[in-house]
């Protein structure tokens, strides 16, 4: 029995080392693939207002954005469902061909033909789709083959890949735009040379034979296409058609044997209160790149490229307050520090609203304060939407954050997109100014005010929110040391 035991752990142990070493290696290539993927939306973001105008469609610009955003925040959630059950392999296969794909159609259809502004979107639906999976993938990996020690350095590099990418992103568009925007396409293109080293090195195991509900997550998602949809065309009989398609949704959750969320999730009233935080604190998410490029053409006659020179300073901030968040959520607990991110962010728009007409170096500086206000935010504000569910719902959670802030930023890109190049908000402002200084100076203040929204309602059902034991803490008898550390953050 001795040397049996032995024997098992002498097997085990090398076994668990040569785990870990593959998923380290394949962590790495994930990760570039998730900045690749990154930096070609941020650079999107901040240049598609000159794609619109580039393309002849500068009042539809803003779907540039907005659609891939959605196609964004329903893949996220799909995809952290299909990391439980589907075999990695396929899924790194199907993401990465889907990202080539998208990369040389959205290139070739708009630098050899003629540009259209519905081929970009194609192509930028396509790259989303695509890179996503990357992003999934990467925390499946870390979460299941990562030893305790080496899940915190993985996580954190992930948190700051994001904003690193965001920041070269910034830079990446600039630049490319004063030679050709189409060349932005091209640049996550290169992560398919990464498919066969990924194939040899993602494990072959998946898991069972669990259900996944194609129908309810379609319903839900042209629900939520056609809501942004509204936003960007004002047509209402798109409003109409999103709300009989979350009434059939509602229906079909109470009617379905086995829906992918029930309708007692949705009756957590602790969870609506939780998640209207994401709601209004990353509405304005999107918003901040175009804005200030918009500043910088028309106020102070600057291109692009010496725009995204000022603005990847924010994106930098925004890194640093990002991987130090949880050492600061650690001292000051969750409260205090979703109070003072909000705070960053409001003062980040208030500023920038009464200075739009001094000089562009004060404006990114404010922009700096927003983004150290959004890298702060991440952090505490997700932990307290998901203590409000229990154990055995945190994955749906965790994907309804991910859609929730991904669906909520496309609307507000859409909503603030569409004014960038109007002049309803032009004839007047509270620093006097008219014409395109008050457009983004009452722009500016219009975002600030729901930020402010948000934290109003943060103090209002704070209590609520917060009420009891965490429904986290309910249900921990089976869960594993570095699940439950994981689940219960610091309040």
């Amino acid at each position: 029995m001795s040397a049996t035991t032995d024997n098992v752990v002498k097997q085990d142990a090398p076994d668990l080392e040569a785990q870990n070493k593959m998923a380290v290696r394949a962590l790495i290539l994930l990760l570039i693939t998730f900045i690749l993927g990154t930096l070609c939306l941020q650079g999107f973001n901040l240049v598609f207002t000159n794609i619109g105008n580039d393309v002849g469609a500068p009042e539809q610009a803003a779907l540039i954005t907005s659609l891939p955003s959605i196609v964004l925040g329903i893949v996220c959630f799909i995809y952290g469902s299909l990391g439980d059950f589907v075999s990695l392999k396929k899924l790194i296969v199907f993401g990465l061909v889907t990202l080539f794909v998208g990369s040389l159609f959205g290139f070739i259809a708009n630098f050899f033909f003629t540009k259209n502004l519905w081929t970009v979107i194609i192509a930028r639906m396509l790259q989303t789709a695509g890179e996503q999976v990357s992003g999934s993938v990467y925390l499946v990996i870390a979460t299941k083959y990562l030893k305790k020690e080496l899940k915190v350095i993985f996580f954190g590099l992930f948190t700051a890949g994001y904003q690193i990418s965001a920041a070269i992103g910034v830079f990446a568009a600039g630049l490319l735009t004063s030679i050709a925007w189409q060349y932005l396409f091209l640049i996550p293109a290169v992560t398919i040379v990464f498919l066969p080293f990924l194939l040899h090195l993602l494990p072959n195991r998946r898991g069972g034979s669990q259900h996944v509900d194609w129908a309810g997550f379609v319903i839900f998602g042209l629900a939520s296409a056609f809501l942004s949809l509204f936003f960007s065309y004002n047509k209402w009989w798109m409003l109409g058609v999103c709300a009989a398609l979350f009434v059939i949704f509602a229906v079909y959750i109470n009617k379905a044997d086995d829906p992918f969320i029930t309708p007692a999730f949705f009756k957590n009233t602790r969870w609506l209160a939780g998640i209207m935080l994401i709601v209004l604190f990353y509405f304005t998410n999107y918003c901040v790149s175009p804005i200030f490029n918009g500043m910088g053409g028309a106020l102070y006659d600057m291109d692009v490229t010496q725009v995204s020179q000022y603005i990847v300073w924010a994106f930098i901030v925004a890194a640093v307050f990002g991987t130090t968040s949880g050492w600061i959520v650690g001292k000051i607990g969750r409260t205090p520090a979703i109070v003072l991110a909000s705070l960053f962010m409001m003062c980040g728009f208030i500023g920038s609203a009464l200075c739009v007409n001094t000089n562009f170096a004060l404006l990114t500086v404010f922009a700096c304060m927003f983004y150290a206000g959004c890298g702060l935010m991440y952090s505490p504000v997700v932990s307290t939407v998901l203590d409000t569910l229990p154990v055995d719902e945190s994955g749906r959670g965790v994907g309804m954050n991910d859609l929730v802030m991904n669906v909520t930023a496309s609307i507000g890109i859409a909503v603030f997109g569409a004014q960038l190049g109007a002049t309803t908000l032009g004839g007047g402002s509270l620093i006097g100014a008219t014409g395109p200084a008050a457009v983004y100076s009452n722009l500016l203040l219009i975002a600030a005010g729901v930020v402010a929204l948000g934290l109003i309602w943060f103090v209002v059902f704070h209590k609520k929110i917060y009420a009891g034991e965490s429904a986290q803490e309910q249900k921990t008898v089976d869960q594993p040391q570095e699940v439950q550390e994981v689940l219960d953050p610091v309040k």
